[in-house]
């Protein structure tokens, strides 16, 4: 798993500031909008596509899309879509995006050129958008592995994380439910969205989210979706062993199948 992005949705360095974070020589501190890529049994599969999946990819070198899953239809997570149309031309099928109906909705309404069915824009995307169940244990076989939605909640609404082997990703939450709690035992790596040191609406905080990598359990755990109050070297300094923030370009291995 390669953290394409560990940024909130400002972004860091953040337009206009000048902190010492948005400012600081640390390559860690720079941080893109949240997404990861997954590379197992040589297939690459996304979560989220946000405004910076096109600079994502090219950094990482990776030429090659066979599945999105999407988390929720925030901006940050889905405005890099269209970046996804020359990786789907000349494949002999059509690429599969996987999202809840409301995700889907959004999607299909900003994107409309790429999924009308008259007047069809010439180079759109080729993708197929398939929504998925809402409930607890969905499941979604993938090239090899299985991937289980995890909803959490995220201010007002219950967006998807998602399980897949050894590994949970469960970014933009403040709070997880029990049933989903209950779905994240015995995990190598856990990925937890940590924004700032004070609690905010819809973003689970630093403390917040050390307390629930304990609860979990995870062998490791690492924050992301991070904003511009959390400094990469004196943060993680001060974080519990086995805990670390995640920063733009980490790859990390676990048993997905």
């Amino acid at each position: 798993m390669t953290f394409l992005g560990t940024g909130t949705s400002m972004g860091v360095p953040t337009l206009g500031c000048a902190c010492e974070v948005c400012h600081s020589p640390d390559k860690r501190n720079e941080r893109t909008r949240s997404s990861v890529a997954l590379r197992y049994n040589g297939k690459t599969v996304l979560i989220d596509t946000g405004p910076d999946f096109r600079h994502q990819l090219l950094r990482e070198g990776i030429t090659q899309i066979d599945a999105v899953l999407y988390t929720h239809g925030h901006a940050d997570h889905v405005l890099g879509f269209d970046d996804l149309r020359p990786l789907t031309f000349g494949k002999p099928e059509s690429t599969p995006l996987y999202a809840d109906d409301s995700t889907a909705t959004i999607i299909e309404r900003i994107f409309e050129y790429t999924f009308r069915k008259q007047n069809r824009y010439p180079t759109s995307a080729r993708v197929d958008l398939h929504r998925l169940s809402t409930e607890p244990g969905t499941m979604l076989s993938l090239f090899g592995a299985q991937f289980e939605r995890i909803p959490v909640i995220h201010g007002r609404s219950t967006i998807a994380g998602y399980r897949f082997g050894k590994a949970a990703y469960l970014t933009d939450m403040s709070d997880i439910p029990t049933d989903s709690l209950n779905r994240l035992k015995d995990l190598d790596v856990l990925v937890l969205d940590a924004l700032r040191r004070e609690p905010h609406p819809s973003h689970s905080h630093l403390d917040n989210s050390v307390r629930l990598s304990l609860q979990i359990g995870a062998k490791r755990t690492y924050f992301t979706h991070i904003s511009h109050d959390l400094d990469h070297a004196a943060t993680e300094a001060n974080l519990p062993e086995g805990t670390f923030l995640a920063y733009d370009g980490l790859s990390v291995e676990f048993a997905i199948a």
